[in-house]
């Protein structure tokens, strides 16, 4: 018999998706078959599953945390911001088209049929779903028609555990706060709270612990300390990206609006020899990089002309007349070329917009996206590679005859005749082990830092930490079966 049970929390950036990715793993070592399902994300850094479909990276990193392969039906309704007012929409892995805000939030409730129905296939194969929600059930403005909270737990009748968040404060006022505003039909769902990053004493909260079980009625399921690491997991929303301080090798990222599949910048930043900055909006890129690296965007044009408002455009042609490098990466990549044409304004408006010219290539939005999966290897030295790629559009030139990837029989990258410029579609080369340190030893860097195994070193880690400060067992306990209300 399957079970279920539903993490929920009083606000965004709780550590949810941290919670449920240690749960994973910390179930699946008692022997469960264990599925992570969120039936409506909110993220440009998605992941590319083995059925051809898009699912947010928080779940890729969960389905990991339970050893099993990411799947488009773990996160089936997968919103992807275009613009402040509108998104693009995944549904069961593909897109499905762009809806701004308010069109979505009229229609969202149409969409829950294909949230159960990928949750039912999950159950079919699993002792127990960990389902995530988004957001906070206490924006009671959106619980007309919600597929991400309670709108979800009731449909399902899956019970819920709220979390709270003590490192932002009033975490009390969080917890109380949420009871307080919610109605009998959702109140009835929730089986206990935690509370979630506290640092110091744990102790020391036992008094205000206590407090919110007397006012709630619902048992405390732990007082979870601040897990140090958590920082060397993949980052899923822009909001969690920060810079990191390593070594003497600088690496600049600037942040585009945009920004999109950053999880390129995790090995880097797990580099001992390395130091990962990224810079917002308002500040120049620093002169004393040794790699200027521009990301993947969902919207490679606005994107472009964002990143030439502040100037970036200009400390860019500065940094390679120091003698720095450059990397482009997707969205990244087409920008470094010499035009990006969009004729039937599958990126914004159509027409054709001058690059930066740094690569003697042109790229054209046209054609189906790309959501693949990729093997390769690097040229010349032949590292085995593994990424995926997801973008729109094409890019040919000149500069193609100098690929530095083998992907799959075809050649794939650009770069400059000196080299220092290079570009590509491929995400996920530097956790090749062996191409990043080859790449690096050209910025002067000494790698032997094993990546994934430092990725499932964090996730064991994290299993224990919430062992140790979870109880576990009341909160399978708690799990029931699925039963459609």
């Amino acid at each position: 018999m399957v079970r279920s049970i539903m993490i929920q929390g009083t606000g965004s950036n709780v550590g949810k998706s941290v919670l449920v990715a240690g749960l994973a793993r910390a179930y699946s070592r008692r022997g469960l078959k264990v599925a992570p399902f969120k039936p409506q994300n909110m993220s440009n850094n998605a992941a590319v599953t083995e059925n051809g479909g898009e699912i947010g990276r928080a779940q890729a990193l969960q389905a990991r945390a339970a050893i099993r392969a990411p799947h488009t039906d773990m996160n089936p309704i997968l919103l992807k911001p275009e613009t402040d007012t509108g998104a693009q929409i995944i549904v069961q892995g593909q897109r499905a088209g762009t809806m701004k805000a308010g069109d979505y939030r009229k229609d969202k409730s149409k969409l829950l049929s294909a949230a159960l129905e990928s949750f039912d296939r999950l159950c079919r194969d699993s002792d127990l779903v960990l389902i995530e929600g988004a957001g906070s059930p206490a924006e009671t403005n959106l619980r007309r028609g919600d597929i991400a909270n309670m709108g979800f737990a009731c449909a399902a009748n899956v019970p819920v555990v709220l979390v709270g968040d003590i490192h932002r404060g009033g975490v009390i006022a969080q917890i109380v706060g949420t009871q307080a505003v919610l109605d009998a039909g959702d109140l009835a769902m929730i089986r206990g709270f935690a509370v979630n990053r506290f640092k110091g004493d744990v102790s020391l909260f036992d008094a205000g612990r206590d407090d919110i079980a007397d006012r709630t009625g619902w048992p405390c399921l732990g007082v979870v300390p601040w897990f140090h690491d958590a920082w060397k997991l993949p980052a899923e929303d822009m909001m969690d990206i920060r810079s990191h301080s390593g070594g003497d090798c600088k690496i600049i990222v600037p942040q585009l609006e945009r920004m999109a599949n950053f999880d390129d910048l995790d090995p880097l930043s797990a580099e001992p020899g390395v130091t990962v900055e990224i810079i917002p909006a308002g500040r120049a890129l620093p002169g004393d990089a040794d790699l200027v690296l521009l990301p993947g965007s969902k919207s490679t044009i606005g994107d472009l002309t964002y990143f030439r408002a502040q100037g970036w455009d200009i400390d860019l042609y500065a940094h390679l007349r120091r003698g720095g490098h450059v990397l482009g990466l997707c969205g990244g990549y087409q920008m470094l070329g010499k035009t990006i044409s969009d004729p039937d304004g599958v990126d914004g408006r159509p027409g054709t917009v001058e690059g930066l010219g740094l690569l003697d290539v042109s790229t054209t939005m046209a054609g189906q996206k790309q959501v693949t999966l990729r093997t390769a290897t690097a040229l010349p030295n032949g590292e085995p590679v593994s990424g995926y790629e997801i973008h729109m559009g094409r890019t040919e030139g000149p500069d193609c005859a100098r690929a530095w990837l083998q992907v799959e029989g075809r050649t794939e990258g650009a770069a400059s005749a000196d080299g220092r410029v290079r570009g590509s579609y491929l995400h996920g080369l530097f956790s090749s082990d062996a191409f990043r340190a080859n790449y690096l030893a050209q910025l002067g860097v000494t790698s032997d830092n094993a990546y994934e195994d430092g990725v499932e070193r964090v996730l064991d880690d994290l299993a224990d930490h919430l062992e140790q400060h979870m109880d576990l067992d009341l909160l399978l306990s708690l799990a029931q079966e699925p039963r459609r209300s």
